[in-house]
């Protein structure tokens, strides 16, 4: 019996083989629009009425969207939608639209595919699909969802010098003549592995275990064969004078300005993920793109603050990584219940050494902590055997809200605000400064998930291996020996696929179901809901849609949140806020009339937007102040007082604070200020991270739970812990006069 087995094995990895020197699978397409039904103009007319009841005096509707989506188009995206990794198959554009309108029933989306993954094909059909998107929506003028174009700019620097983050480009057009030709990838570490060629090794054992599976794992193939097949643009060409069939590159964030500007498209450049140490080295900074060569202010005018990979919003006056005696990163001592993963790193080897207390194995584990440094967002394999558990819970933020996996906390916003330009001239300074969204992150196709906390595989990126054998081939370190000398990641680095290098495993449990961006916008139109992105008169929220208003009170005028104000006076300011309607069970029945049963199933799971009548109460309003730098040294510890206020919430349904600031005179700086609206309790998926059991005196975790994105944790546990959600205002910004 087990000697046909191996025959039946040793077949189908011959036959594998055959099929990929062949060059089998298809290109996957944008899919088909399901849906043709516009959501009912009652249904929108009751949203609007909602807004106008918690506050009568705004003349403007407050609109919800996600401005980050993903779908098998994304290389990322494509991997985590197969079935060894428990994907569900392909999900594309069209499934996208669709969610957005009858799942989620947003106001508006973009599609923000990695450009490193996107072909002058794909590049076709998304611009084709999103326009199909809008043509279902309506009169322009009043559309049900706006649908925008766009694409992600995925830049991974493996030090924190060449390190800019990822970065959304939103357009305004969709008209072919008003858009970019080509899509701007970074052609950094991130490109290149996208478009990687699978070690054959790796290719045949996918196939030798996941034979029943192999059509999928063919269509990659071959989108991945289309991939390496764009040449590259030349460099250093007027991006309009580049052929239309190359892929298009922008090594940093000022080329990237620029390639914008010959093109003369009006975009929007929204950083994400800041603090996100999934790719972001140890010991980065934002510092180095407050510049005006990595900056574009009429383009780089607002940041996401929260999305399913977590919240970015945070500073703690911690590091991972601090200046050696030679100026290079060495590894910082635990703080504050705060342990960095060098830190840790070391300890474990320490558990290993016959004698602990040895100054062999004190060497031995400084020898870890300075190899795990040096290895940066690939350092787990710095200690061969280490285990989830073993981590604990290192590099995490313990008394941040649902914080971003390996926090990097000189990336956050509270430290980019606070950074100014105290070198510049005063109207230059000026642009440094950004309003903030929220948004989803989600790669299932799925724009919006965060309406209802459940359906962990589905709302969230949490995936893992099928099983333990597919676990042991896709985990290089899965039962490794618990050897007693730490490794140098780059003896590894080339016999790895780009699928096994980033710590999935540990990261499933910090993914969030995601986020919303919401305007205060003076229409539905296209048109109305980019002025309010560009006046920065936007917020975003944790996933619920809670109504929020922050506005500052001068000479009987209102300045809504991200304005720009001059004062000579106290400034005052007042905030109106309502917690999210209470979600009832089930999809409503225009969602129910427009879908076919089958799609309703697999896009929204029998479950959509589906709002009650009573309210979420809001439990407190929380105000952040932050006074930009004036001299380079001011360290951000003293320029960020959050929370400088605490103001509760009366009992009912809205929320209405005011609060001054009588500082601010005799100060003499440049203040901003934004709020946080923050309701009671409720359930939410991964809402405690790795779910730490035990703290020593320190606050240092012990031990953890984690919440697994494999077959470790089953498919229908959510891994619901409480929170507090919340909705960010947009910063008001006040200059002396």
């Amino acid at each position: 019996m087990h000697q046909r087995a191996r025959r039946r094995r040793a077949a189908r990895a011959l036959a594998a083989a055959a099929v990929l020197a062949a060059g089998c699978g298809r290109l996957e397409g944008p899919g088909e629009i399901q849906g043709r039904t516009p959501i009912p103009a009652a249904t929108l007319a009751a949203r609007a009425g909602e807004a106008r009841a918690a506050n009568p005096e705004s003349a403007k509707q407050i609109l919800f969207g996600d401005l980050h989506v993903h779908t098998t188009y994304s290389v990322d995206a494509f991997m985590m939608s197969l079935p060894l990794v428990q994907g569900e198959g392909p999900n594309p554009i069209a499934a996208a639209c669709d969610y957005a309108r009858y799942c989620a029933a947003l106001d508006f989306w973009s599609i923000t595919d990695h450009a490193e993954g996107l072909t002058p094909r794909i590049w076709r059909e998304t611009k084709e699909a999103v326009r199909q998107c809008n043509a279902v929506a309506g009169d322009p003028a009043s559309p049900d969802v706006v649908a925008f174009l766009g694409f992600e700019w995925t830049q991974i620097g493996r030090t924190p010098a060449e390190h800019y983050g990822h970065k959304n480009v939103i357009l305004r057009e969709t008209a072919e003549d008003r858009v970019p030709p080509r899509p701007i990838h970074s052609d950094s570490f991130a490109s290149r592995a996208m478009r990687q060629r699978q070690p054959v090794g790796f290719q045949l054992g996918f196939l030798w275990r996941n034979w029943d599976d192999r059509e999928r794992f063919f269509n990659f193939a071959a989108a991945q064969r289309e991939l390496r097949g764009t040449p590259r643009c030349e460099d250093d060409v007027h991006t309009r004078e580049l052929p239309l069939d190359c892929s298009e590159a922008a090594a940093t964030p000022e080329a990237l300005f620029r390639k914008l500007d010959e093109g003369g498209y009006e975009a929007l450049v929204i950083p994400h993920g800041t603090t996100w140490g999934l790719y972001t080295p140890p010991g980065s900074s934002w510092d180095k793109q407050l510049t005006p060569a990595q900056h574009d202010g009429a383009r780089q005018r607002i940041i996401e603050v929260y999305s399913g990979h977590g919240n970015s919003e945070e500073y703690r006056d911690w590091s991972e990584t601090v200046p050696g005696p030679d100026g290079g990163p060495v590894c910082a001592a635990p703080t504050d219940g705060y342990e960095p993963c060098c830190w840790r790193a070391g300890e474990l080897m320490r558990e290993r050494c016959e004698d602990p207390a040895s100054a062999a194995c004190e060497a031995l584990v400084a020898e870890t902590r300075r190899l795990y440094v040096a290895a940066g967002v690939n350092a787990r394999f710095t200690v061969p055997g280490a285990t989830v558990e073993d981590w604990r819970d290192c590099g995490s933020c313990p008394d941040c809200f649902v914080p971003a996996y390996n926090y990097r906390p000189r990336s956050s916003v509270q430290y980019i605000l606070s950074l100014g330009r105290p070198d510049a001239a005063e109207e230059e300074a000026r642009q440094f400064r950004l309003g903030f969204v929220a948004s989803s992150d989600n790669h299932s196709a799925r724009p919006g998930t965060g309406f209802k906390e459940r359906d962990r595989r589905d709302t969230t990126e949490a995936r893992g291996a099928k099983d333990a054998e597919t676990y042991d081939y896709l985990t290089p370190q899965s039962g490794e020996e618990r050897a007693r000398e730490p490794r140098d990641f780059e003896a590894l680095r080339e016999s790895l696929s780009p699928i096994q290098i980033l710590d999935f495993e540990r990261q499933a449990s910090f993914f969030a179901s995601g986020g919303l961006a919401a305007v205060h916008s003076a229409g539905r139109s296209r048109e109305a809901i980019w002025d309010a992105l560009q006046r920065k008169e936007a917020y975003g929220t944790s996933g619920p849609r809670i109504l929020l208003w922050f506005d500052l009170l001068k000479d009987g005028a209102v300045h809504p949140m991200g304005s720009e104000v001059r004062l000579a006076d106290t400034p005052r300011f007042r905030v109106r806020a309502a917690g999210e309607l209470e979600q009832q069970p089930g999809c409503p029945d225009w969602s129910v009339r427009a879908l076919p049963a089958e799609a309703l199933e697999r896009l929204c799971r029998g479950e959509c937007f589906h709002p009650g009548t009573r309210r979420v109460r809001l439990e407190r309003i929380e105000v952040v102040r932050i006074r930009p730098r004036r001299a380079p040294d001011e360290p951000a510890r003293s320029l960020i007082d959050d929370p400088w206020r605490v103001l509760p919430c009366p009992p009912g349904d809205v929320c209405t604070v005011e609060f001054h600031d009588p500082e601010f005179r005799a100060a003499g700086r440049s203040t901003l200020y934004y709020v946080r609206a923050i309701q009671e309790p409720t359930p939410a998926v991964n809402g405690a991270g790795l779910r730490c059991q035990k703290r020593d005196e320190r606050g240092v975790c012990l031990e953890v739970d984690p919440c697994y994105g494999d077959y470790r944790t089953p498919p229908e546990d959510d891994c619901l812990t409480p929170v507090q959600e919340r909705a960010w205002s947009s910063p008001i910004f006040v200059d002396p006069a």
